[in-house]
């Protein structure tokens, strides 16, 4: 007989179906990039501006909230799986200001508002309670990469969608749905996932026509059952010219198509981690109920904290301040694109009218993605770091473009931005 030591296995480990689905995470890949290039000039990270963290705000708040004993005390306890009560009745006053209308107006109660980690959290909740394995989430592309692992990884199908300058292309949208209808597999669609504003990789936002045709579109074809858009507000606050627009939800008049997701981690602090999402009545059970099993309900003592913030009237300046700051930053890289490649044909970005982000187009002949000689030549060499452009990509037929480039003008400072795109543009110029 063969002994074997307590503690050890002769035989593979076995893993569910779920972690293989979830395999090849690129937020773990590109983090180790980050880790094993420290010197590396960063216009990759997605991070808020470390000068913009709301310090001093915050300290107010926390001085307030824990210098009331009872509030402390709530704080300091558990909370409930749906979130504080305090902060979503804050949260439908803070909603109809986004919306231009009043609590009244809005159609809601706090009952069909849940609190979540992040806005990542409750996108993850979402496709837990509606995709099953097989099932087609219909995405704009290029999108949000991590929506696209967080669909594959309950092993659903993501479908790409084509967009343009005004977001996902309503035409492409209809064209797809017939094609699936077609091919028999409109009844494994249960999913539009839409980023509605600046989006995340190209800063572009979704035409206000197009929001209500959206809504319209899935509401028709979902005759045999319900297709859920599931609308990201992750950067809404962050428009630099103008004012918000109407969300794609404020056109669903019965409250039963879309569930509109946002976050606080952009527009006041990340490490907070509060995000919640306005979901549609018979979506809130199973919602929650999921939840609970993760979680029994976010950190009380950050929405006790954030509360305090919207109730003594300290977020307005400070989202404020952060749009002067994020415009000025956006203008800095867009200027030194021009000065250091605006004279190069075949080389285009996108400027945003908010955001935190810069899309990037090289010539064809140019592989911009990991492992190509652009990206390897910009942090080898140039010691500079962005996003490939492919990875937000779903492609058709596993082809996706490997000459976009994701420029981020979050987390540096004008002077290191402008030497980023400076060293960019040395690579580029050497590609070509």
């Amino acid at each position: 007989m063969t002994m074997q030591t307590p503690g050890t296995s002769t035989s593979a480990p076995v893993f569910s179906q779920r972690r293989d689905w979830a395999a090849d995470n690129v937020v773990g890949f590109m983090m180790k990039q980050a880790v094993d290039h420290p010197e590396c000039i960063s216009l990759a990270a997605g991070l808020v501006d470390p000068k913009t963290l709301p310090v001093e705000v915050t300290r107010q708040a926390a001085e307030r909230m824990l210098g009331d004993d009872s509030m402390a005390r709530t704080g300091l306890q558990y909370g409930t799986t749906e979130g504080s009560q305090r902060l979503r009745d804050l949260l439908l006053e803070y909603l109809a200001g986004l919306e231009e209308t009043s609590v009244g107006e809005l159609g809601i109660d706090r009952d069909q508002l849940m609190l979540s980690t992040g806005s990542q959290q409750m996108l993850a909740l979402l496709c837990e309670a509606v995709l099953d394995p097989g099932d087609i989430c219909l995405i704009a592309d290029p999108t949000y990469y991590v929506m696209l692992g967080t669909v594959t990884g309950l092993g659903a199908r993501a479908v790409a969608v084509d967009a343009d300058e005004d977001g996902m292309r309503i035409d492409s949208l209809e064209q797809t749905l017939e094609s699936l209808d077609g091919d028999g597999l409109l009844e494994r669609v249960k999913m539009i996932y839409v980023v509605s504003d600046f989006d995340n990789p190209r800063s572009v936002s979704l035409a206000v026509e197009r929001r209500q045709s959206l809504v319209e579109i899935a509401e028709s074809f979902s005759d045999r059952q319900r297709m859920l858009v599931v609308e990201d507000a992750a950067y809404r606050e962050l428009y630099f010219d103008g004012s918000p627009r109407p969300s794609a939800w404020g056109f669903d008049e019965d409250g039963q198509t879309v569930a509109l997701v946002q976050t606080f981690s952009k527009c006041f602090s990340p490490g907070l981690r509060v995000g919640f999402g306005v979901l549609p009545p018979d979506l809130v059970g199973p919602v929650r109920d999921l939840k609970g099993n993760q979680d029994f309900g976010s950190a009380s003592f950050n929405q006790h904290l954030l509360a305090t913030v919207l109730e003594d009237g300290l977020f307005d300046g400070h989202v404020e301040g952060l749009r002067e700051t994020y415009s000025a930053k956006r203008d800095v890289l867009a200027n030194a694109a021009t000065e250091h490649l605006g004279d190069l044909e075949g080389v285009d970005w996108l400027v945003p009218g908010g955001g935190l982000y810069v899309w990037m187009t090289v010539p064809e002949h140019v592989d911009a993605g990991f492992g190509g000689s652009l990206f390897n030549r910009a942090v080898e060499q140039e010691q500079v770091m962005y996003v490939p452009g492919d990875l937000c990509y779903i492609g058709v037929d596993g082809v996706r473009p490997r000459n976009r480039l994701r420029l981020s003008f979050g987390v540096e400072d004008a002077d290191r931005l402008a030497e980023g795109m400076s060293r960019l543009a040395r690579a580029i110029r050497a590609e070509l």
